[in-house]
């Protein structure tokens, strides 16, 4: 039997973490938060406590931030080191080295090998994705591995392809981007998480853009469309998760955070602000995809709205709140 991180998970039965919950808003957001929402909850930790980050979202022009936690955010409120792991030979034996330490390796691979993305990747499309792998078989040729909002397993072929052996003969190797997470002997006491998730929150309020990102992306927006109006349909998917879902997912993340931080409901009216966001973005990407099938973009033009409005709510109830 192959060594494990998490001996205790098993794939076929594992049950994600309820900020993946199917009736949330955005039940996935994007690969690198999704799995550490899911590393948290396989350590019986609380994930909601990381994400006062999400306030320092902006607008980059062409989309809003990927955001992901601040690596120091997790060794502040968690006691979890991640740092870069070198990898100049065989990147399986790299991370059956790491596992076989208790250490769990999170690697950039090729979603096209990626069973759990059938009907969108698996098999279809090459695209770059964070998982991070809880156990690998290089006899059997399996890893169980975390990704999105689940943890899964994959074998034989997939194997080969998500570690590059299906290349031709004579290519460069195939050495992705790894980090590795050195997890600390006593897990943290929910006091103390709730102390360092109060003083992040501060910290990240300070990091807020000085302008609404929102109302600027929404002035870009009616040029965005009728640059991508005439694109295959496909390119939809690739442009509203870069703009609307990020911007949609961190806020409803950030709803969470404000409900788990405040038991006496310091911060609800934040959580709902946040919430406005996250339901715009949800609506802006339903008509966006309805108004690109008709050839009809009337209806875009107020939609962005409602999320406007609800991050300058946003932004004055935090300055009344945190000084």
């Amino acid at each position: 039997m192959a060594a494990a991180v998490f001996a205790n998970l098993d794939p076929r039965d594992y049950l994600s973490h309820p900020l993946h919950d199917p009736e949330r808003i955005w039940p996935e957001t994007n690969c690198y938060v999704d799995l550490w929402i899911e590393v948290l909850h396989a350590l019986k930790l609380p994930p909601e406590a990381m994400l006062g980050f999400t306030l320092a979202q902006d607008f980059e022009g062409d989309q809003f931030t990927f955001f992901k936690v601040p690596l120091e955010d997790l060794e502040s409120l968690y006691g979890i080191r991640v740092t870069e792991l070198a990898i100049f030979d065989n990147v399986e034996d790299h991370v059956s080295q790491q596992v076989a330490r208790s250490r769990l390796c999170l690697l950039e691979m090729d979603s096209f090998y990626m069973p759990d993305t059938q009907g969108v990747a698996y098999r279809i499309e090459h695209g770059k994705t964070t998982i991070a792998i809880n156990r690998l078989s290089q006899k059997d040729k399996e890893i169980d591995y975390f990704h999105n909002g689940g943890f899964y397993s994959l074998s034989g072929e997939d194997f080969d392809g998500v570690f590059g052996r299906l290349y031709p003969e004579g290519s460069q190797p195939f050495l992705p981007y790894t980090e590795f997470a050195k997890f600390p002997e006593k897990l943290p006491g929910r006091g103390h998480m709730r102390a360092q998730a109060k003083a992040l929150l501060r910290h990240h309020r300070g990091r807020m853009p000085e302008n609404n990102p929102v109302a600027a992306f929404a002035r870009e927006f009616p040029m965005q469309v009728s640059a991508i109006a005439d694109r295959p349909f496909g390119f939809f998917h690739k442009y509203a998760f870069n703009t609307l879902r990020q911007l949609g997912a961190n806020f409803e993340l950030a709803a969470s955070h404000f409900r788990w931080l405040a038991e006496d409901a310091e911060f609800e009216e934040a959580a709902k602000a946040a919430l406005v966001i996250a339901n715009a973005a949800k609506t802006a990407q339903f008509q966006l995809a309805r108004a690109l099938t008709r050839k009809k973009f009337d209806a875009l033009g107020s939609v962005l709205d409602p999320a406007v409005d609800g991050w300058e709510q946003l932004a004055s109830i935090l300055q009344a709140r945190i000084s």
